[in-house]
């Protein structure tokens, strides 16, 4: 316990804490690039990146992924909110159709985000390297456009949808957008409604999951300094700070260079992650 004790001082200590820092500032700026170059949400790339810089300042095994992924989606309220904003303003967010996914985002997140700490952490591992594969092979394939015909969907249809996405997301660190803009297309959705409308939607997972990981951690005892629960606010800062600078510059360049060559190189590199937690938990 002590020396443990000793490695989570590094927290606290501004000289040890720089390499830290960096590192943060550093997982924000991918995160926030990418996010506005390929239009998919940073908890992919914040939460196996922030796990590896919890690891190697001592935070307990049991806890790096909780903080992780309760970090991510406290990262999200922000991002988000500027996000749906600038869809609104184009008129892509379909707002009769979130309404009708947010009262099973609510449910699904809150119930998630509790349950997470909870689960075996090889187990939670396990549901989150599958996860990175699954996205991975999402980018790789060329996006899909709407459907032909909307789909009457009943209200038990959309709030099942929400109840799976708001679930998923709050396990897995994210806003939704690879469970939310598939389920819109199925809906009858245009891509650029669904996007919008994904954007839009992330607020809601995000605030029902970090009210959820705060409560789940509230009690715990072996959390770096400044957790609140099991989000850490360091490098909540950091990394909202930091992703909110680049998002536009990625957004920028996604007009000027081959985004489907870059999601293929995108879908690699999570690829790599995902082979990364597999090899973890084999060792």
């Amino acid at each position: 316990m002590e020396e443990r004790g000793g490695r989570l001082a590094l927290l606290v200590t501004a000289m040890e804490l720089l390499p830290a820092i960096l590192a943060l500032i550093g997982v924000g700026l991918l995160a926030g690039f990418l996010a506005g170059l390929l239009g998919i949400g940073g908890g992919v790339v914040i939460v196996p990146l922030l796990s590896m810089v919890f690891e190697s300042l001592g935070v307990a095994h049991e806890r790096v992924l909780p903080l992780a992924l309760g970090t991510s989606l406290a990262t999200i309220l922000l991002t988000s909110v500027s996000s749906a904003r600038a869809h609104h303003l184009r008129g892509a967010v379909d707002w009769s159709a979130l309404r009708r996914l947010v009262p099973g985002i609510l449910l699904g997140a809150g119930a998630g985000s509790l349950v997470a700490p909870r689960i075996p952490v090889f187990a939670l591992r396990l549901f989150f390297a599958c996860f990175l594969v699954f996205v991975a092979v999402q980018m790789a394939l060329p996006k899909k456009s709407g459907a032909k015909e909307a789909k009457a969907l009943p209200l038990g249809g959309w709030i099942l949808g929400g109840l799976a996405i708001g679930l998923v997301s709050s396990l897995v660190g994210i806003g939704g957008g690879t469970l939310t803009v598939p389920f819109m297309i199925f809906a009858g959705a245009a891509a650029t409604v669904a996007v919008g409308t994904s954007a839009a939607a992330g607020f809601p997972i995000a605030l029902a999951s970090t009210v959820g990981y705060v409560v789940g951690g509230w009690k715990a005892t072996d959390l770096p300094t400044w957790s609140l629960g099991f989000v850490h606010l360091p490098a909540f800062a950091c990394i909202a700070a930091s992703s909110f600078v680049v998002a536009p510059l990625g957004a920028r360049l996604s007009h000027r260079l081959p985004v489907a060559v870059l999601r293929r190189l995108f879908a690699l590199f999570i690829a790599m992650m995902a082979v990364k937690m597999f090899w973890g938990m084999v060792r």
